[in-house]
């Protein structure tokens, strides 16, 4: 299959990267970031995520954020909500797209959300009838696509169920993510080969850690596969608290500078996004994950010592 000429990037890096950051961050940096990647040319930035602040204190700001944010024309911001409580207090705060999570590892289920995938999915059916009502979107994501921390490897068609059962609810797009970044691209292909005969690769997207460092490889399987929508985050900001050893998702940089190198149209523009990349890891004490942002700010740092 030929690659895509347009690639879709969901940017993670406001809500997944930064819920399990110790240090709180407060509330304008987390809109700074907002508007940043939009200026950058990200069309959707996945904002925050309703959810209990006993559990995730670093989102109990969520409704804050939404009330505060700038929407720009043409880009969307999701927010996570993992039942109907936090569905409901999304839409009042102005929330127009939804993201619900499963997993399809029992075990990560069970340890992730404190229950099983059937009772998991079974908790969407109120959201879904609820955002069919309000005109809502709603995303899907399907945690440990490839393997599971406590199971091992993952059987393709349990994740090829678990995303089925998602778009038949009604999602309009199934996130599918390797949670603990063991995948590698004969895995990954697998695994989409087995869920396409549920989700078409229109209505599919990837979702990649990089913690055996082939985040970008595995997205390059995807593409070849028919994927032209992926998940990534601004300074591979992120990572799994379940998960010892698990690095963070894959820096959105080094995605659009593999996209850009094959020729495939994401309309962001990356110095603009290597710019936020340092200057959010700044506000939080490191140098980026991103090879590509380290590499190019060492760049833009000589030739400054030059001029």
């Amino acid at each position: 299959m030929s690659l895509p000429t347009r690639v879709r990037l969901v940017e993670v890096g406001p809500r997944d990267g930064l819920q399990n950051e110790k240090q709180p961050v407060d509330t304008d940096t987390k809109l700074e970031l907002i508007a940043r990647l939009g200026e950058a040319g990200l069309p959707a930035i996945e904002a925050t995520a309703f959810v209990s602040p006993k559990w995730v204190p670093q989102m109990a700001d969520a409704p804050e954020v939404m009330r505060r944010l700038v929407r720009r024309p043409g880009v969307d911001y999701p927010v996570l909500t993992p039942n109907l409580k936090g569905f409901e207090a999304a839409v009042e705060a102005g929330a127009r797209e939804v993201a619900v999570f499963a997993a399809a590892s029992e075990t990560f289920s069970r340890k992730n959300i404190n229950c099983t995938i059937a009772e998991s999915l079974a908790r969407f059916e109120p959201v879904m009838a609820a955002a069919d009502a309000a005109g809502v979107r709603v995303r899907g994501y399907v945690s440990c696509v490839v393997g599971c921390p406590y199971e091992g490897d993952i059987a393709p068609q349990a994740v090829a169920d678990v995303a089925g059962t998602l778009r038949e609810m009604g999602c309009y797009e199934v996130s599918l993510g390797d949670t603990i970044g063991v995948g590698n691209p004969a895995a990954t292909r697998r695994m989409l080969d087995a869920v396409f005969a549920r989700v078409p690769p229109a209505q599919a997207a990837g979702h990649f850690h990089d913690t055996y460092g082939m985040a970008i490889a595995n997205i390059h399987a995807a593409l070849q596969a028919g994927v032209a929508v992926f998940d990534a985050s601004v300074a591979g900001l992120g990572g799994c608290p379940y998960a010892a050893g698990a690095s963070g998702n894959v820096a959105t940089e080094d995605v659009v500078y593999l996209l850009d190198g094959l020729g495939i149209e994401t309309g962001i523009d990356l110095d603009a996004l290597v710019a936020t990349a340092d200057w959010i890891s700044g506000r939080l004490g490191r140098e980026p994950a991103s090879r590509v942002a380290r590499a190019m700010l060492a760049r833009q740092r000589k030739q400054d010592c030059t001029i």
